[in-house]
């Protein structure tokens, strides 16, 4: 911890001074000195969050954040044209990892813009229009990953477990948003109808800012708290603290799954009863 008898000036320049500790304690003397400047005033909390986020970057892999393949939108090159430029239009994502036979054997990347500008060409045919998909491990660093995007001008990245199948896709905004907070865009759930949604495997996908009664609603729960109105709130309420991605929280019987988190909120998250385990 600093020393509280010296100036933030004086810590500043001890961390910048080598020092016989480890990254790991210099790193989080830095983030409580960088704290503190925020309760002075001389930084403001977007800029603490942001710096915040850089840190975390550094520290998560691409399983902390990916989109598992069982919420992936996949495009089967062997359905009907028709039938493609349908689940395209329903999903309104930019990029769609395309499959032939099994999930497995992704084969490329179908662009949006590409199918809906030429699907009406002659002789159009999707395989024609594939981009190459970039294929990383789980272990990848995001810091590494989001060099990557950059250099080579690419944005999502389809995710390879140990067993060479297909864990999931992440993607440039996943990774910024660690770093800046929440983008609203084509991978969040924007309806308020679409704050509970069921997936296939029993869990319930929540948004961070689903009100308690709706919760309470959709699973038979009685959370109710007189100054907390979401269930992001619920959850960090529960800890003291904004929780980690992937950080595991029962309440009342009710198992919480973080999902998408930044250091300043909490996005997305699984919900399940605390004795059903995750597939």
């Amino acid at each position: 911890m600093p020393d509280p008898n010296k100036s933030l000036l004086d810590r500043l320049a001890d961390f910048l001074t080598p020092q016989p500790t480890s990254p790991s304690e210099r790193r989080q003397e830095l983030i409580d000195t960088l704290r503190e400047a925020q309760a002075e005033g001389l930084i403001d909390a977007d800029a603490l969050s942001m710096i915040e986020g850089v840190f975390q970057v550094g520290q998560l892999c691409a399983r902390d954040i990916l989109v598992p393949r069982a919420q992936i939108d996949w495009i089967d090159i062997n359905l009907p044209l028709p039938a493609i430029i349908k689940s395209v239009i329903e999903a309104a994502h930019s990029r769609f990892p395309v499959f032939e036979g099994s999930r497995d054997n992704v084969i490329g990347i179908l662009l949006a813009k590409d199918l809906l500008r030429h699907a009406t060409e002659k002789d159009f045919q999707v395989r024609d229009w594939l981009r190459p998909a970039v294929f990383i491990p789980e272990s990848k660093r995001l810091s590494v990953l989001l060099r990557d995007f950059k250099d080579n001008r690419n944005h999502l990245a389809v995710v390879v477990d140990e067993y060479s199948g297909i864990a999931g896709i992440i993607t440039i905004e996943d990774v910024l948003e660690q770093i800046v907070g929440d983008i609203e865009d084509e991978h969040d759930i924007d309806e308020e109808a679409d704050n509970l949604i069921a997936l296939d495997n029993g869990d319930i996908r929540v948004k961070g800012i689903t009100e308690l009664e709706q919760f309470n609603e959709k699973l038979g729960t009685h959370f109710e708290l007189d100054d907390i109105e979401t269930v992001a709130g619920l959850v960090i309420q529960h800890l003291g603290r904004v929780p980690k991605i992937g950080e595991l929280i029962e309440i009342d019987g009710i198992e919480f799954e973080v999902q998408r988190a930044d250091p300043r909120q909490v996005h997305i998250l699984l919900a399940r009863q605390a004795s059903k385990k995750s597939d």
